[in-house]
């Protein structure tokens, strides 16, 4: 196949964000929190972080959070031109590389967008294995010293297409539902036992709220700390804590990890 023009990759792009903007926006979208904090839509997200969630969501994200200083991994794959573009029209910055293969220039560039921006990765993108973890987050979070928040999402009985990731299409006026994290800090200087050690707890947690995540949207229950969220915007504060300022200062005890570990 030859090699799609920049006009009609725009083109695509942007009506692409126009179906999704009007489709996404049918939906009732709720989030649970284990710390509010994590919310880069919120003032009173302070620290940047590393956002894990699975590929077969990434309208989700695209649609609630445009606009909110995150940076997205996506491949150098020719499928991935598109949705470069609409990521950028959702409000979305974006480094082009792969964690996987060690990238020099994507992993330069991630730490450059890191002075600035949070980090958004697809774990298990861009070929799968589906809902697999590669370790390229966790090296990045040790690398960085920036938190990794894992997020559970989940629709209403999504249709779902034939592909690697069985990708999700949310019924429309159906329910949505998040379940974010706390911060999930790694420790720097890992060897490789300890990045897989990292590796397959982080996977733990973003299995555990995914299907979490999805129960709650398709039994269409309340929780006790549920919040109706949509789409916001609101820059990163300019005395948001840098990788350099936080490497300095040391890492905070994170207490609510231990919850979640408990629960997992």
């Amino acid at each position: 196949m030859k090699r799609s023009t920049p006009l009609i990759t725009n083109t695509a792009a942007l009506c692409t964000s126009v179906l999704v903007r009007r489709w996404m926006s049918s939906l009732d979208f709720r989030a649970a929190y284990y710390d509010t904090r994590v919310d880069p839509s919120r003032a009173a997200c302070r620290q940047r972080g590393i956002y894990v969630f699975w590929h077969e969501y990434m309208p989700f994200l695209l649609y609630l959070r445009g606009h909110c200083d995150l940076a997205m991994l996506m491949s150098q794959h020719r499928d991935a031109d598109i949705l470069s573009r609409l990521a950028l029209h959702f409000g979305f910055e974006f480094v082009r590389g792969s964690t996987r293969r060690g990238g020099p220039r994507a992993l330069r560039d991630l730490m450059r967008k890191s002075q600035t921006h949070h980090l958004t990765i697809t774990p298990d993108g861009p070929r799968g294995p589906r809902r697999r973890l590669a370790a390229g987050c966790i090296y990045l979070a040790a690398k960085l010293h920036m938190p990794i928040i894992a997020i559970g999402l989940g629709y209403d009985r999504p249709w779902r297409l034939n592909t690697w990731d069985r990708f999700a299409i949310p019924r429309p006026c159906s329910r949505a539902r998040a379940i974010p994290s706390p911060m999930l800090w790694i420790p720097a200087d890992l060897d490789r036992d300890g990045i897989e050690w990292h590796r397959r707890h982080v996977e733990r947690v973003l299995l555990r709220l995914t299907a979490e995540a999805e129960a709650w949207a398709e039994a269409g229950t309340r929780k006790e700390n549920e919040v109706v969220v949509g789409p916001a915007t609101r820059p990163l504060p300019a005395t948001a804590n840098s990788p350099l300022e936080i490497l300095q200062a040391g890492p905070p005890s994170p207490p609510t990890v231990n919850r979640l570990d408990r629960a997992a």
